[in-house]
């Protein structure tokens, strides 16, 4: 005992200043009433030849307060790794692996880690880290770069501070493939230690945990995720793909599984394929993940979704949603999602909240800054969610999700030239979707332009031979043409078919014309509104 002691006590003293004092956390909290020093945590570091891992505090004179990290100094970017392989086709690996830095580092609690979908924006940019921080509204900032050829990896790092660009720490690594999540470890420990932030013990046990021991199934993983990322059908479809591909290899890898539920999801909600369909699927490959990994923040938001906009079960959804909140409070889509449930029940004010901290998160996200105007939208602040939506499109043009909302406060304030100009754009960038057409015909409907909405009404009923055309949008084409009778035929059919959309069918404006009508009452009440 004594010896593990005196093990424990030199390998601590290594860590002190010169002239300072480091103690373990069992000291600390036997002197910590009795000294006049302030005791600051500086996390878990790695220490030679000790099993578990030991918090150490260091000791020093005055006020913690005069002393400690300044909080933003704890928030933290990860900028794309650079591929430097000579073959092209290992950007998803370099991709993969700027992903899953940022998913190591959001697991500690005491950094503010910004989400891959703003960091990924800067992908080859030329602005100054200086710019870069300003924009993100981080204090530090971590760059590589990842050179892959065979079965071994070199990565390097370096960690900076935005503000004055000094060098807070930098480490290269050449290790094999199999050390990947070892590396990966090791960064973000380094990292919490340059920054002064705290690792919980838990925390440390999830760090340390290899996601999976078959480096094929790792690479195949990453590939999906490259596709997922492309929110488009082709794309959504090779990620099921490669996901089902890894599980083959590995059936217990259990990142794998929430992707695979994170892209049926994406498939559902995007409309690619029919709810009864994709939902499902993704309700099966989400459970299954937490079966491995119950802690698993991003599975749990998954089927907390599932939960929301498919089984249409509000206690069971907002559990997994605040759970995957309070798992992983850097996490954005979890705020994101919750903030949907949220606006579904009515609650704005908090919805408002979550969007929020899901924006603070993730600040060049579209789909969030759009996020917010549905929010505003649905909370009948049609001024502010014009702002909103116009903000978005200036953040890009093209961006389909802002073109199609964008319409809809504007047809609220009775504007029908400024949203039926929205919409046409939102139709010519997602070339004719089925979404963007029946908005439109809705608009032109509104507008007293009936012979337009016919037209397009028509289209839609056309392309329904061919392939899914949900019923939602069908019947929501009849609410602007003001067949209240065609409307809600349509509107159950689509309860039938289990549509997404109905989750905000009961604070939706456009549905106000409908709202006296019992039958639409019913339909509420059988999707699960009180």
């Amino acid at each position: 005992m004594l010896g593990q002691e005196v093990n424990l006590a030199s390998r601590i003293e290594q860590l002190a200043e010169p002239g300072g004092i480091c103690v373990s956390e069992d000291f600390a909290r036997q002197v910590r009433r009795k000294v006049s020093a302030s005791l600051q945590s500086i996390g878990t570091p790695h220490l030679k030849n000790l099993r578990e891992p030991v918090e150490v505090f260091r000791m020093v004179a005055g006020p913690i307060s005069a002393i400690t990290t300044p909080p933003e100094a704890r928030s933290l970017a990860v900028l794309p790794f650079v591929n430097m392989s000579s073959d092209p086709e290992n950007e998803f690996f370099s991709d993969g692996l700027t992903e899953d830095i940022i998913a190591r580092l959001s697991k500690i609690g005491a950094l503010k880690v910004i989400s891959r979908t703003s960091a990924l924006q800067y992908k080859g940019t030329r602005k100054n880290l200086r710019t870069v921080g300003q924009e993100l509204r981080v204090g530090t900032i971590l760059e590589g770069s990842v050179r892959k050829a065979a079965n071994r990896v070199r990565i390097a790092a370096q960690l900076i501070d935005a503000t004055t660009d000094e060098h807070l720490w930098a480490e290269a690594y050449d290790r094999e493939l199999s050390d990947i999540f070892e590396v990966q470890r090791d960064v973000a420990e380094r990292i919490a230690q340059a920054l002064e932030a705290r690792i919980t013990p838990a925390e440390q046990k999830r760090l340390r945990q290899a996601p999976t021991r078959n480096m094929e199934a790792y690479e195949v993983c990453l590939r999906g995720r490259f596709f997922w990322n492309r929110r488009n059908e082709v794309g959504l479809n090779r990620s099921v793909e490669c996901f089902e591909q890894a599980l083959k290899s590995d059936p217990a890898y259990g990142e794998a599984h929430a992707g695979l539920a994170d892209a049926y999801t994406l498939l559902a909600v995007l409309e690619f394929l029919a709810p009864q369909v994709a939902f499902p699927k993704a309700r099966a490959a989400a459970e299954k993940a937490l079966e491995l990994d119950p802690a698993a923040a991003e599975a749990h938001a998954s089927l907390g979704l599932v939960r929301f906009q498919f089984d249409w079960n509000w206690l069971a959804a907002e559990r997994e949603l605040r759970l995957a909140t309070e798992l992983n409070p850097n996490y954005a889509p979890a705020h994101h999602f919750y903030a949907d449930f949220l606006k579904g029940m009515g609650r704005f004010e908090e919805a408002y909240r979550e969007i929020l901290k899901a924006q603070e998160l993730d600040p060049l996200s579209l789909a969030i800054s759009s996020g917010v105007g549905h929010v505003l939208y649905l909370s009948r602040q049609y001024d502010r969610a014009i702002e909103a939506y116009r903000h978005t499109v200036e953040l890009d043009p093209g961006f389909l999700q802002a073109r199609l909302w964008f319409g809809r406060p504007y047809l609220q304030k009775g504007r029908y030239a400024e949203a039926i100009a929205e919409l046409r754009q939102a139709v010519e960038l997602s070339k004719g979707s089925t979404m963007s057409l029946a908005v439109l015909a809705h608009a032109h409907a509104a507008s007293g332009d009936r012979a337009e909405a016919l037209r397009l009404l028509e289209t839609l009923q056309a392309r329904a031979h061919e392939k899914y055309v949900p019923s939602y949008w069908i019947a929501f084409v009849h609410v602007g043409l003001g067949d209240k009778d065609r409307a809600i035929e349509w509107m159950d059919k689509a309860r039938d078919e289990r549509s997404a959309w109905l989750a905000w069918a009961n604070v939706e404006p456009r549905f106000d014309i409908l709202r006296d009508d019992p039958r639409f009452r019913e339909i509420l009440r059988k999707v699960g509104f009180p």
